[in-house]
């Protein structure tokens, strides 16, 4: 049997909202004959399109041949066939189109952050509650298959004790004068909801909470390195949010983690993230698809000596974790498993509430950075 979930999607113009959430996720689950129910069921999606601009919506839909798009989000609320709303849309217009969703009795999905400020991520948790709906905040960086091995060393008792962790994320991103950026202009201005912190640690939080332990406190310094940007007219314009962020967190546990972020760093890595996990029986690196490992009995002894050229290897000491499994794209599974919860009541730790501890460290970091000091995160109650 195979029933019928319909979904507005708000926000499928812009980068995020089609390559991720259309293209590689709701259309690949159609295409697929839907989601597959734990009772052997299947829910497919028939998508409903939103956006400002009718003639971007209307190639999208020639382009994939779906039937149904507006501009009018009042009205696709309205339509009782669209019982699921998801949201792309810039952060400054994300909280008020929750709002107006929850209000209509959609249960809701959406990209993060929930809110600009930790007050508004936590009222939209209290209007869910309320208005009894599901909901859930995107967690894509817990899907790649560098991150799911790790956390399968994780809960292998690899690492034995943890001590630290390490990541760096991030990379050049051009001002768009003699190259175009890769990036929208709005994600470098504040005004827009715009910054690397406000991107950035709501996914740091996710990470570490799920893979490693809850983030406790934070210290951190957000810097903007390029004043000036390029917009996507070549028009110059000032860049009033930070670009770089370096942070350190204090996890349960007595866990350290530095994490750098940044648009304005060329990478020498493997990856455009990679995270260092150190414990007392072990280490591992990963990234996007790669985890390498470094038992404690296969560790290295070296000696620092200045005087004479390193001639040890040390990469060559690490070894692959294999994958085990086919993985899919994040995203998709992500809204498979959303859809599984609305639809049968499934587990979904990746609430509203969720969304709320992401904006909170976020919040938290500027704080840090704008005051120059040690940050205890507050505690969220409903």
């Amino acid at each position: 049997m195979v029933q019928r979930l319909g979904v507005v999607m708000n926000g499928v113009t812009g980068r995020m909202g089609y390559r991720q959430h259309l293209l590689r996720s709701v259309l690949a689950i159609r295409e697929q004959g839907g989601v597959e129910l734990p009772d052997g069921s299947r829910v497919q999606l028939e998508p409903l399109l939103v956006g400002r601009s009718a003639e971007k919506l209307r190639d999208i839909a020639r382009r994939h041949d779906l039937e149904h798009y507006t501009t009018d989000l009042d009205a696709a609320l309205a339509d009782d066939d669209y019982p699921l709303y998801f949201d792309a849309q810039l952060t400054a217009v994300r909280e008020a189109s929750l709002h107006k969703a929850m209000a209509a009795g959609r249960h809701v999905y959406t990209e993060k952050p929930t809110a600009e400020t930790l007050e508004g991520a936590v009222e939209l948790a209290r209007a869910a509650a309320r208005a009894g709906v599901k909901n859930g905040v995107v967690h894509d960086k817990l899907f790649l298959p560098g991150l799911v091995k790790l956390k399968r060393l994780v809960d292998s008792g690899f690492f034995g004790e943890i001590l630290s962790v390490r990541g760096e994320f991030g990379y050049w991103v051009f001002e768009g004068d003699w190259q175009s950026a890769q990036r929208p202009s709005w994600n470098y201005r504040a005004e827009d909801g715009g910054g690397i912190v406000a991107d950035m640690f709501c996914h740091w939080n996710y990470v570490l909470e799920q893979t490693i332990a809850p983030v406790e406190a934070v210290t951190a310094k957000a810097v903007t390195h390029v004043p000036v940007r390029h917009d996507e007219k070549g028009e110059a314009y000032k860049a009033t949010a930070d670009d770089a962020a370096y942070a350190i967190f204090e996890l349960e546990g007595g866990i350290i983690a530095q994490l750098n972020s940044s648009w304005a760093v060329r990478v020498d890595r493997d990856e455009l993230v990679e995270f260092q996990v150190d414990g007392t029986l072990g280490s591992a690196v990963a990234g996007l698809f790669g985890c390498r490992v470094q038992p404690r009995a296969a560790t290295p002894k070296a000696v620092w000596n200045p005087d004479l050229p390193e001639q040890h290897r040390y990469r060559d000491d690490w070894l692959e974790v294999p994958d085990n499994a086919v993985l899919e794209n994040g995203f998709k599974v992500q809204w498979e498993q959303f859809v599984r919860h609305v639809v049968a009541d499934t587990p979904n730790p990746y609430d509203f509430l969720s969304g709320a501890r992401g904006v909170r460290l976020a919040e938290a970091g500027l704080a840090s950075s704008a005051q120059g000091r040690r940050v205890e995160l507050p505690e969220i109650s409903l």
